[in-house]
C-alpha cells in the first residue's frame, strides 16, 4: 500500500470501483471579417427554453431578496468518490427541519469546482426535484469563462433552480468593463446573486461595478465576503446583501443592514444560526459560536467542515482530493468544541469522535 507523507500518512487512497490502493498522483495579418463590435458580441440571441411550470414555480424576486438564512450545503461522497445522494438528502432534511430558507448547491462549500458540469447540474436538479417545494434553491453556475457561465446558468434554470450564484472571473481576470459585460451576459438569463470573495479569486468586484449592475432587474443581490464596511455601504444604497462570513454574520445582520447569511456553519448548527439571524441581537450566542467559526475557517473551506461532519457521523469520511482531513490535534479541538457548545445543537445523533487517520478515504479519481 502506498502511503501519503506527513499528517495524512495513513489516510486510505482509493481508486473508484476497485479494491486496491495507489499513490496520488492563422495568419496574423489577415483581417477578421467576422468581428463584431463589443455591444453586438455581448448580445445573447437565445437561451435554453424553460417549461411553463418551471417559470411558474420559481420564487419571486421579493422572496429571493428576503432570504435570511441559506446554508451552503456540503456534498457527501461514497467510498468510490461518487455522490452519496442518500446522505445528501439527509443533510438537506436536517437543514429544513431546523428552519433554513435556502440551500446553496455545489458552491465553494459544496465543492462544485471538483465536479463536471453534468454532475453539478444534476445535483441542482436533484435538489429542486426533492426539496424545491420546501426551500429556495440557489445553484452555483458561475465560471471564469463567460461562455461556460452562460451555458451552466441556462441549464440550471431549465432544471428549476430559483436563482444563480455567480462568481467573478478568477485567474483569467478581466477589467471592470469586462466584469460588467460578463455579468450582464448571465443577468440576461434570470435572477442572479453576485458572489464576491477576493480571497479565492484574487480579484475584488469594486462597488463601481455593482452600482452599474444594480440597474439590471435580474440582480437579486450580492454575497459579499470583503467585510462589513462593504456590506454597510451597499445596504445604505438600498442593495440587498448577504455576508458569506459566519464570523461577521451577527454584526452584518443587526448592525450593517444585511439580509442574512450564506452559512458554512449552518451545516453543523443550523438551529443556532437561524436563531442568530431571526431573533434579534444576541452577542452572547455570537460569542459562544465564535470559537467554532474560527475553527471552521482555520483552513480553506470546506476542509474543516468535511472533517467535522465525518466526526459527527453524518457523512462517510470520504474526501475528493485535493482536500484532506485536518490533523488529529484539530480533530480533538472539534470534539471539545462540540462538548462546550452542546452536542444537542449539532446535526446528527451519534457521539462525536476524533477518528483515526486510517478511517479517512482520499479519492483522487472519480
Amino acid at each position: 500500500m502506498t502511503m501519503l507523507k506527513g499528517d495524512c500518512s495513513s489516510f486510505l487512497l482509493r481508486q473508484p470501483g476497485s479494491h486496491f490502493f495507489s499513490s496520488i498522483t492563422s495568419n496574423g495579418n489577415r483581417k477578421n471579417t467576422y468581428w463584431k463590435p463589443p455591444q453586438a458580441a455581448e448580445r445573447l440571441d437565445s437561451h435554453l427554453p424553460m417549461s411553463s411550470s418551471v417559470i411558474q414555480n420559481r420564487a419571486s424576486m421579493e422572496d429571493l431578496r428576503s432570504l435570511r438564512f441559506a446554508t451552503a450545503v456540503k456534498t457527501p461522497y461514497l467510498p468510490n468518490g461518487r455522490f452519496d445522494l442518500e446522505t445528501y438528502d439527509n443533510l438537506v432534511n436536517m437543514q429544513i427541519s431546523n428552519g433554513v430558507e435556502g440551500i446553496l448547491v455545489a458552491g465553494t462549500t459544496g465543492e462544485g469546482y471538483l465536479m463536471t458540469w453534468d454532475d453539478q447540474i444534476s445535483l441542482i436538479a436533484h435538489t429542486v426535484q426533492s426539496f424545491g417545494d420546501k426551500v429556495q434553491v440557489i445553484g452555483n453556475s458561475g465560471s471564469n469563462c463567460t461562455s461556460e457561465a452562460i451555458k451552466a446558468t441556462e441549464r440550471g434554470f431549465a432544471a428549476g433552480m430559483d436563482v444563480s450564484l455567480q462568481i467573478n472571473p478568477y485567474y483569467g481576470k478581466t477589467s471592470t468593463d469586462g466584469l460588467v459585460a460578463h455579468y450582464n451576459s448571465v443577468l440576461s438569463i434570470g435572477p442572479v446573486i453576485i458572489y464576491n470573495v477576493p480571497t479565492r479569486t484574487s480579484s475584488d468586484i469594486p462597488p463601481s461595478v455593482i452600482e452599474i449592475l444594480a440597474q439590471n432587474p435580474n440582480l437579486v443581490g450580492v454575497k459579499e465576503c470583503v467585510g462589513n464596511d462593504r456590506v454597510k455601504k451597499y445596504t445604505n444604497e438600498g442593495l440587498v446583501v448577504w455576508t458569506g462570513n459566519d464570523e461577521e454574520s451577527h454584526e452584518a445582520r443587526w448592525e450593517c443592514g444585511a439580509t442574512g447569511v450564506h452559512s458554512v456553519a449552518g451545516n453543523l448548527v443550523p438551529g443556532l444560526i437561524r436563531k442568530l439571524m431571526f431573533e434579534g441581537k444576541n452577542p452572547s450566542l455570537n460569542s459562544k459560536l465564535m470559537p467554532l467559526f474560527d475553527w471552521l475557517f482555520h483552513v480553506p473551506v470546506p476542509v474543516a467542515l468535511n472533517t467535522a461532519l465525518a466526526q459527527l457521523g453524518v457523512i462517510k469520511p470520504v474526501f475528493r482530493l485535493p482536500h484532506v482531513p485536518v490533523p488529529v490535534e484539530k480533530r480533538v479541538e472539534f470534539v471539545n468544541l462540540v462538548k462546550e457548545i452542546g452536542r444537542e445543537h449539532f446535526v446528527g445523533d451519534k457521539d462525536v469522535q476524533v477518528l483515526d487517520n486510517d478511517d479517512f478515504i482520499l479519492v483522487s479519481r472519480y
